[in-house]
């Protein structure tokens, strides 16, 4: 039986981005062995999406404010790429991993599947 999830961000700089997800996120993780942290998600969600061109994957981070949010990260330095946008689904910004990748932060308007 299938019972969880196992995501990976491949990053330009592995180590800069686990300290991120611990220092900064404050995830909780454990130690695989030769400092691959593995971090414990908050509740997550899957959803498919229909798509023009080649098939992709993509990671975003949700919150209950995503303004309060933005407010925080950024007094730890954390850059933004996009403002805050309204989007039919919910209010949602970017930000830049220190390995240089992006990931999505927002706040959904729609209902929540972790409440199931």
């Amino acid at each position: 039986m299938i019972n969880g999830v196992h995501m990976v961000i491949y990053s330009r700089d592995a180590d800069a981005d686990r300290v991120f997800f611990r220092d900064v996120l404050g995830y909780p993780y454990v130690d695989a062995g030769h400092g691959w942290l593995i971090f414990k998600t908050p509740p997550a969600e899957l959803a498919m999406h229909p798509a023009e061109g080649a098939p992709s994957h993509e990671l975003m981070l949700m919150c209950d404010d995503v303004e309060a949010t933005v407010g925080e990260l950024r007094k730890q330095g954390v850059e933004f790429t996009q403002p805050v946008r309204d989007v039919r689904w919910g209010r949602v910004t970017s930000l830049r991993l220190p390995g240089g990748s992006e990931l999505s932060l927002y706040e959904p308007l729609h209902p929540r599947a972790h409440t199931l």
